[in-house]
């Protein structure tokens, strides 16, 4: 394992439409309307905690995301800092820590956060991170073969025997997250196999660049390669 763990969670402005979509595709991606994250060593030892809101200067709030953790464009407008900003001090953290990168629901936040670094022009630390998911991780801890995986909430309880702390915003839910990962670690159900053992997340956006390599500039070429080929063999059998 790492030497440090950076556990990241988002509070949104939406859900994500098509998981696969570039980044580039705006109508298609949610905005982050808050950003923390929390860094720990290997042992559990807190190193640092950032905790920020990015103001709402070009999105619409979606009224269910609203009613889910109760942030306003007027609160955003007040006290959000720039995209730019927050985008670029979690890229710093990230470069400078290299470390493992747990969420609850990782498939959310790291595309959330992947992008952010793609709005605020930054490139994309994540890519070259190994990452965790606490929530694909319940499985042992489910009652039933056919429930679903335990959400955050449901997982503190299970664990803790109490209710988890102010659900839904970003700070608290990066702490609950690293209590219950280390919590896990302790009681066998995560271990260095299991982390190895799981995958990336789901879905894999290409950013615009290459995207646009795949679309604009490799595809023509094979297309008039192949062209090429077959009036050469047309020519030769002639």
């Amino acid at each position: 394992m790492k030497d440090y763990l950076l556990f990241v969670d988002t509070e949104t402005s939406g859900i994500p439409r098509d998981w696969n979509k570039p980044y580039a595709s705006r109508d298609n991606w949610p905005h982050i309307a808050q950003l923390a994250w929390v860094v720990y060593t290997r042992d559990g030892q807190e190193v640092k905690a950032e905790n920020h809101y990015i103001q709402a200067s070009d999105y619409d709030m979606d009224p269910a995301s609203g009613s889910v953790h109760g942030l306003t464009l007027d609160f955003l407008r007040e006290n959000g800092k720039s995209r730019h900003t927050v985008m670029q001090l979690l890229h710093r953290d990230l470069l400078h820590y290299q470390p493992l990168v747990v969420a609850h629901f990782m498939q959310l936040d790291y595309h959330m956060v992947g992008v952010g670094f793609h709005r605020a022009g930054l490139t994309n630390p994540l890519l070259g991170l190994p990452t965790f998911c606490t929530m694909r991780a319940t499985g042992p801890l489910l009652r039933h073969s056919t429930q679903g995986f335990l959400r955050l909430g449901e997982l503190y309880q299970r664990l803790f025997h109490e209710p988890q702390p102010r659900e839904h915003d970003a700070l608290a839910d990066a702490y609950a997250a690293a209590r219950c990962f280390f919590e896990m670690r302790r009681q066998g159900t995560i271990t260095d196999e299991t982390m190895a053992a799981q995958g990336p997340p789901v879905g894999f956006p290409l950013p615009m660049t290459a995207a646009r390599k795949l679309q604009i500039g490799v595809a023509p070429w094979l297309l008039m390669a192949g062209l090429v080929l077959v009036l050469l063999a047309f020519f030769l059998i002639a």
